[in-house]
């Protein structure tokens, strides 16, 4: 289905709102685009709330992250979506989040990827049929130079054609979609799954910890 941009924009303004809603892209953070045509992008301007935007807090930009407005700035990170969107011709939208969830378990996990494996909403990500498939999300080191992030990004996703979102470590949640609602229902799955994993590792630290209580050393 094809979309005109001020339909598109609706779309990202909506996605602000309920975003916001949930916690997930708190004052000014996140950014969100779509597709408008085969080198065109909506994002979010720069240092706009996520929760009050309007159609001018969204700009076109070329498939280099340039904008195609002169008077207004798009995100830093614009990068990291053009990438996407040049990746694959079916990616129609992409959002980047900072829950609380994908920033602390993001500084939590020491190894280059989070691996779910067993959780039945997995299955809400394309091409996953079944708890037992695992879903790896890759965590990469936060970079103030977006250029040499999105070469790294770019290795994991000619190496993991099936990625299905990413986390910047410390930082927030990169995911997308065929549609804005696709990318909308990704997003919720990975809250869902990140605020397991956390409530999991809480757990069996505090399991850990009792077990130590249980047999004290002695002197």
């Amino acid at each position: 289905m094809t979309f005109t941009r001020e339909q598109l924009t609706e779309q990202i303004i909506h996605a602000g709102q309920f975003l916001y809603a949930q916690g997930w892209s708190p004052a000014t953070s996140s950014n969100y685009s779509a597709r408008l045509s085969s080198n065109q992008v909506l994002l979010t301007v720069s240092g706009k709330h996520k929760g009050l935007l309007n159609a001018e807090d969204i700009l076109a930009t070329d498939l280099h992250a340039k904008s195609l407005e002169p008077h207004k700035k798009p995100s830093a990170e614009a990068l990291l979506h053009t990438q996407l969107y040049n990746w694959r011709a079916d990616v129609q939208a992409v959002l980047h989040t900072h829950s609380v969830n994908a920033t602390v378990l993001s500084r939590l996990v020491a190894a280059e990827y989070i691996e779910f494996n067993g959780y039945e909403l997995q299955k809400a990500f394309q091409g996953i049929n079944s708890h037992e498939q695992p879903l790896l999300v890759p965590v990469f080191e936060n970079d103030q130079d977006i250029p040499r992030l999105a070469e790294q990004v770019q290795r994991w996703l000619d190496m993991h054609p099936d990625c299905q979102g990413y986390l910047i470590r410390g930082h927030g949640l990169y995911t997308w979609g065929t549609s804005m609602q696709e990318a909308l229902r990704h997003i919720e799955a990975f809250e869902f799954l990140l605020a397991c994993e956390l409530k999991v590792r809480a757990c069996t630290a505090q399991h850990s910890v009792h077990q130590d209580n249980a047999y004290p050393l002695n002197d």
